[in-house]
């Protein structure tokens, strides 16, 4: 009885079919890039800025200025990762990154001049916010913290630096849901202070993405949960 041999096709570097089916113009294919590390340190430097306009970090009371970064570094750059993530078959990147790309451009929505959506909660006679707007803000922030939670089972099986990442952000989209919810501005302090660790784990999980593959003489360890045997 004899044996048939599979033929395999022959596949570039980027694992695409190589066609050199027209000799004078060949086919070829690029390796995409790895997008997370734009996506992690657009993340971080975001939540970077809310953390520090929520502290009131310089005196500053007024997070106008941080409206441009959120939705062109923050929003703009992690729909692209996220787009790239699906074109290369990572479900969890392209979840998580589009994901948070929207929550960089609606948060940056609720403060931008001309939406109205603060507008919409100011006292016509006092100009203040009503505790209205303190329960709505309650309200958003419980629907990220519920899609955080999911994320975070989810990274179970990446990265230590990853998955503490995440479960920092829990904690701390849980502090000021809970904070605007009781009216508490001390929880809400908290849940803001609790941004900076999850700023730098952020950029710390980006640092290892964009330093690996020899781009520096050294590289930035994330501590695999589960190594292959």
């Amino acid at each position: 009885m004899s044996s048939e041999r599979k033929l395999e096709p022959v596949r570039t570097a980027g694992g695409h079919v190589e066609d050199r089916s027209q000799p004078g113009l060949p086919v070829t294919h690029r390796r995409l890039a790895n997008p997370s590390p734009l996506g992690l340190l657009s993340f971080a430097t975001g939540i970077f800025l809310i953390s520090s306009f929520g502290v009131h970090a310089r005196g500053v009371h007024t997070p106008n200025v941080m409206i441009s970064v959120l939705i062109f570094f923050g929003g703009v750059c992690q729909y692209i990762v996220g787009i790239i993530e699906f074109l290369a078959g990572n479900t969890f990147g392209a979840t998580v990154f589009t994901s948070y790309g929207a929550f960089n451009l609606s948060y940056s929505a609720i403060y931008l001049p001309g939406s109205g959506i603060v507008a919409a909660y100011l006292d016509p006679e006092t100009g203040a916010p009503t505790p209205e707007f303190g329960q709505a803000l309650a309200l958003y922030l419980w629907a990220w913290f519920i899609l955080t939670v999911i994320f975070t089972i989810a990274a179970v099986r990446s990265s230590w630096v990853l998955f503490l990442d995440l479960l920092a952000l829990d904690v701390c989209l849980l502090l000021l849901a809970v904070g605007f919810m009781v009216g508490s501005e001390a929880t809400s302090m908290a849940g803001y202070a609790f941004g900076f660790v999850v700023a730098f784990l952020s950029y710390w999980a980006g640092c290892s993405g964009l330093y690996a593959g020899g781009t520096t003489p050294f590289e930035v360890p994330t501590f695999p949960i589960y190594k292959d045997v």
